[in-house]
């Protein structure tokens, strides 16, 4: 058996990936296939004793389409090369802008006269017939050209018997356009002859604006999808911009500089503080502390020493440290990551729209409908311009205009809902697919909590608190250690000056131990205190249950006793409880998934009352535990910010990033949430819904028209009534249902979130998205609009105010201590929760004055 990549050229919807799918399954020797329209690929899984490459090639072709083997480039891929996809974004972006171009003014020319335009004299009166109708042929010639893949696809596929929606826009196009070019050559005949009735008559049988209208429409549809597909490899470029280009080798006593594609197993390599480690391998002299959090999801830093394995671009925070080389090129972490993100992009079944699935039906019949019409009437006698245009209203008015705008049009709409909402998604197909999810799995560092370690607990015992929260940031402002930092911030918030520190000493992989005001203090884990002796007192129960909490413990002591504990934790987001709520009220199960610890991950699990959790997963078995749950046949959507999260991202049916992401794990996922608030995913999966709904609504106004005008375009009632349909009002049928499209898609504009429980306390923000036309940067201001609420009854008044860098009961203090102090204020109460400090005024005070009493006390008004 051989498994093998194909490249694909010549789909342009979901019918032509299933026609080429289920025309090499019923090949002999083929075992499994799977097209891929979204990259334009194909897998073949066959018996090659059977089979040769050549053969599935032919199949395609045979089938109406393009293939050719997809061989693996040995090198590396330059980021800076473009993809298939990117180069499709760019030839129908060519493409729609000179369909426009020639469009516009043959619609105006051809309309004007119907709607008070006004027009040059040339086009004007019976003895200009000629000009105004072999103008308006020039026109379309070019709109035709520029798209001639409808014709090549369209008529090639007609031919192999297999129709698509380009055999329709194809047949309908030329057959609209062809009598165009006969009814010239009436007005020729008619001015020589000096019919001026015929003239007459067929000066008003053109249709050359309806073939080029509609394929510029058409076009614009395609270039919405192109747009998405265009994405699909930034994922790939920005994991590749993440490994260190060159290594420091140490070779024959020498340390060599070395690009890292240069880097063998077992070499020596050299990392220095601050520098990214290049590739995978085991510690042999030093020690360090190791920021892992882009590939683990580890938020801390891990201590490494002798013996530990290190992983390719992960961070060296402090320390020197050498290693042995163990997995190199193809074969390290980020490698691997790389390679998953590309199989489970490719991987990804392409949806089957309702207008493919109607149109396979739909096509065939229409063209059968306009043969049969124009066949019969030439038998009834009837003449051939007759019949021709009998035949040509059919297909004019089935020619899917608003079938192809159906679906772009409630996409566009939605994903610009969505990005007011503060959601940017980047396909159709994510907003297509996330009204099906039934599972959905969040990362926990950074998406369900901050990922920021903070204080949560200071405990003491005969010290004041105050005092030793000071002398502990003291001696850490000397550590390189990130739970320095938030001790340090702490200390910060509360507005504490620190000590000098003499004889400050890190002790690897156990704390520090420095002197202040002439006096030895140590900070550290349990091995620190284990090691120096030092009397735990009862302090032993407290950090245990500190630990089962989720928090890490920083013993603080002297040389004798243990005096405290500052526990620091990554804290659970405001909203993340809430929007694990809303999911579960819309019969969406949610699990937690982890590279964190057992006991952090059951620590939150409980905070949340999150029913599955599992803790302790590498990137590979993230994206292994997303298509587990998908083997069982339910839809997954992965919420992730991290490196690591990048292939279950890939791997799921739709991938939401958190804002405040990595670019990698943005660019791996197809929705962004902006405000990095789990609650706009559920808004997401709202949207998904709405807009749904919507294309179906859309997709009835598309083809009503068809119903209803194809009996009469075919003549039925002309023997009976003389009803007869002409081309013209096919053409204004056709765009009417366009305006019905167009104009129920943007009934999405009123959309709006539901919530199962609306008692949110928190204030209301306003959010404006601005894009830098010269970056790719994405700037979001978040406005809070001020609570001026009702006066009770006398003068007081209350204002509420949203507060950032808030996270224990200290900081709630020192806010409501620091408005408490500020002449006018009543009272002042303070939600850790939805971060927000209401104030009760017993007389006007202005905002800038309680904003500075915030700020003042080291936190930020929002």
């Amino acid at each position: 058996m051989k498994t093998k990549k194909f490249n694909i050229t010549g789909m342009t919807c979901s019918a032509c990936s299933a026609r080429i799918e289920k025309n090499i399954n019923k090949t002999e020797g083929v075992i499994e296939a799977n097209v891929n329209l979204l990259s334009n690929s194909m897998t073949v899984k066959y018996d090659e004793t059977v089979l040769s490459e050549s053969d599935i090639v032919k199949v395609v072709l045979n089938t109406g389409y393009g293939a050719s083997s997809s061989e693996k480039k040995k090198d590396a891929p330059d980021k800076n090369d473009k993809t298939d996809a990117e180069k499709e974004f760019t030839e129908m972006k060519k493409r729609l802008i000179i369909s426009f171009i020639f469009a516009v003014p043959l619609f105006y020319i051809s309309m004007g006269h119907m709607l008070k335009w006004p027009l040059p004299d040339i086009f004007h009166g019976m003895e200009n017939s000629i000009t105004f109708a072999f103008t308006q042929l020039l026109l379309a010639l070019p709109v035709m050209i520029i798209n001639k893949k409808y014709y090549t696809v369209g008529f090639k596929t007609l031919f192999k018997g297999s129709p698509n929606m380009d055999s329709l826009i194809a047949i309908g196009t030329t057959a609209a356009v062809a009598y165009g070019v006969f009814a010239i050559y009436k007005i020729g005949y008619g001015l020589g002859h000096m019919d001026m009735d015929m003239v007459m008559q067929y000066s008003m049988d053109l249709y050359f604006e309806s073939a080029a209208v509609i394929l510029a429409l058409i076009t614009l549809g395609k270039f919405l999808e192109a747009r998405a597909k265009g994405r699909t490899s930034d994922a790939i470029k920005k994991l590749m911009d993440l490994s260190p280009k060159t290594a420091l080798v140490e070779r024959n006593g020498q340390e060599i500089e070395l690009p890292v594609e240069e880097v063998e197993k077992g070499d020596i390599i050299i990392v220095k503080p601050g520098q990214s480690v290049p590739v995978d391998g085991t510690i042999i002299f030093g020690n360090s502390s190791i920021d892992e959090s882009m590939l683990t999801g580890e938020s801390i830093p891990v201590e490494k020493k002798i013996g530990d394995k290190v992983i390719g671009a992960s961070i060296n925070k402090s320390g020197y440290f050498k290693f042995e080389a163990q997995n190199v090129g193809d074969d390290t972490t980020l490698s691997q990551i790389i390679k998953l993100v590309e199989e489970a992009s490719s991987s990804k079944a392409p949806i089957s729209k309702l207008a493919d699935k109607i149109s396979s039906v739909f096509v065939p019949v229409v063209i059968a409908i306009a043969v049969i019409s124009t066949i019969v009437w030439l038998i009834a006698g009837a003449t051939f311009e007759f019949a021709l245009s009998i035949g040509i209203a059919v297909l004019v008015i089935s020619c899917p205009c608003a079938l192809g705008l159906a679906t772009p049009t409630a996409i566009m709409v939605g994903t610009g809902k969505g990005a007011e909402n503060g959601i940017l998604i980047k396909s159709a197909e994510a907003l297509e697919i996330a009204h099906q999810i039934k599972t959905v799995v969040m990362d926990k560092t950074g998406t369900i909590t901050e990922g920021k370690p903070r204080v949560t607990d200071i405990i003491v015992n005969g010290i004041d608190e105050t005092e030793m929260l000071k002398i502990a940031a003291s001696a850490e402002k000397s550590s390189e250690h990130p739970l320095a930092d938030a001790v340090i911030e702490e200390a910060s918030k509360r507005n504490l000056d620190l000590y000098n520190v003499a004889n400050f000493e890190a002790i690897p992989g156990q704390g520090l131990e420095a002197i202040v005001n002439d006096k030895k203090y140590y900070i550290g884990n349990l091995r620190l205190i284990d090691n120096k002796n030092i009397n735990i007192n009862n302090f032993e129960e407290k950090s245990s249950k500190l630990a089962d909490e989720g928090k890490t413990p920083l013993y603080f002591a002297d040389e004798k006793n243990v005096l405290g504990i500052i526990a620091v934790a990554d804290v659970v987001k405001p909203t993340s409880q809430k929007a694990i709520q809303e999911f579960e009220a819309m019969g969406i199960e949610v699990v937690m998934l982890t590279g964190d610890n057992k006991k952090t991950a059951e620590a939150i699990r409980k905070q949340l009352g999150i029913t599955r959790a599992i803790a302790e997963v590498l990137p590979q078995d993230k994206e292994r535990e997303i298509r587990s749950i998908q083997e069982q046949g339910r839809k997954v959507a992965m919420i992730g910010d991290g490196i690591n999260d990048a292939p279950a991202l890939a791997r799921a049916d739709v991938g939401i990033a958190i804002g405040a992401g990595t670019d990698v794990a943005i660019e791996s996922a197809d929705i962004v949430l902006i405000r990095s608030d789990l609650l706009d995913a559920v808004t997401a999966v709202q949207l998904s819904h709405a807009t749904i709904r919507n294309i179906k609504q859309n997709l009835f106004w598309a083809f009503i028209y068809n119903t209803v005008g194809i009996p009469l375009a075919a003549g039925v009632f002309y023997g009976v009534l003389e009803w007869k349909l002409n081309p013209m009002f096919a053409a204004a049928a056709m765009s009417l249902s366009s305006v019905s499209v167009v104009s129920n898609a943007l009934r999405l504009k009123f959309f709006k979130p539901v919530r199962i429980n609306n008692d949110d306390t928190s204030i209301n923000k306003e959010l404006s998205i601005n894009k830098d036309s010269n970056s790719d940067e994405i700037k979001v201001n978040v406005e809070s609009l001020s609570d001026k609420s009702n006066n009770n009854g006398g003068n007081n008044m209350k204002k509420t105010f949203t507060v950032e860098g808030m996270s224990c009961g200290h900081c709630k203090a020192a806010v409501e201590k620091a408005l408490k102090s500020v002449d006018g204020v009543e009272n002042a109460v303070v939600d850790l929760q939805s971060k927000t400090a209401e104030v009760t005024l017993s007389n006007e005070v202005n905002d800038d004055v309680l904003k500075k009493a915030i700020t003042d006390a080291g936190y930020e008004v929002a």
